[in-house]
């Protein structure tokens, strides 16, 4: 089992793509197109490879929720990567900062970044394939 997509609507499509091809320089955009969404048109986008990747939609309205608070909504997503170092730099080069560190673990490192839509989006890097050691506190 895996996650295939998630569908995010965001208010400017270009402003994500640049975070999200930052990120994830071997993905592209798989299809896309125009249409309505209860009376509204949007366009949108499936951005990712061949087996994962993020539905975006552009008739997104207002903010997203407060990290910092307490509402109900998604709190963030996390991508497994194999060198956090390295998207860590690729994402510094495209202007986007860490806005905060995952807690010292001897099995992995973890960064969090807010992107353009306001979606908190983690990596993670996991320094042993035992699941005890990866999962423990």
């Amino acid at each position: 089992m895996f996650l295939e997509h998630v569908n995010l609507v965001v208010d400017d499509l270009e402003k994500v793509l640049h975070f999200y091809r930052a990120a994830f320089p071997h993905w592209k955009i798989r299809t896309s197109g125009e249409g309505e969404w209860y009376g509204k048109p949007r366009k949108w986008v499936h951005f990712g490879d061949d087996y994962h990747y993020i539905a975006f939609s552009d008739h997104g309205e207002g903010s997203n929720r407060k990290i910092a608070g307490h509402q109900v909504g998604l709190a963030h997503f996390a991508y497994v990567v194999q060198d956090l170092a390295s998207v860590v730099e690729r994402l510094a080069q495209a202007g986007y900062q860490i806005d905060k560190q995952g807690e010292n673990h001897p099995f992995r490192r973890n960064v969090y970044f807010i992107d353009p839509a306001g979606f908190e989006v983690e990596f993670v890097q996991y320094l042993s394939d035992l699941p005890e050691e990866r999962n423990s506190h």
